[in-house]
């Protein structure tokens, strides 16, 4: 493997580099926190409904993959400014692709608790 300047020199040190990651972008980021937000709300109530084992997991999964994109979303949108500071079409579309990927993967998490609290919730109400 060829090393550069970028290149980690142990574990404990790459590990160092993703927390920063986190770091940045949990603190530079305003909708990770939303997306935070929802997710503990949404697993106290996963908590309250005693939901099985399989839809943690799916419920788990999806908080993830919400997560996921919103930090692959940052770094594409933070390499492109790196690239241009000017407005270019191409570094638009480049942006708004990332954050399209944000919004399906939170449609989706929406529709997933739909169908694992949905049912429940409107039981809860009709008794």
């Amino acid at each position: 493997m060829k090393k550069t300047k970028w290149t980690t020199k142990n574990f404990f040190e790459s590990f160092k580099c993703a927390l920063t990651g986190i770091k940045y972008v949990f603190t530079s980021q305003r909708n990770i926190l939303i997306q935070l937000v929802f997710a503990i709300v949404v697993v106290l109530i996963g908590f309250l409904f005693r939901i099985s084992y399989i839809e943690w997991l799916v419920l788990i999964l999806t908080i993830s993959l919400v997560l996921f994109a919103e930090f692959i979303n940052t770094a594409i949108e933070t390499t492109v400014d790196l690239i241009t500071e000017e407005y270019n079409k191409k570094a638009k579309i480049s942006k708004d692709i990332s954050a399209g990927a944000v919004l399906i993967t939170s449609i989706n998490s929406i529709i997933v608790g739909i169908i694992i609290f949905g049912e429940r919730i409107i039981n809860l109400f009709l008794q």
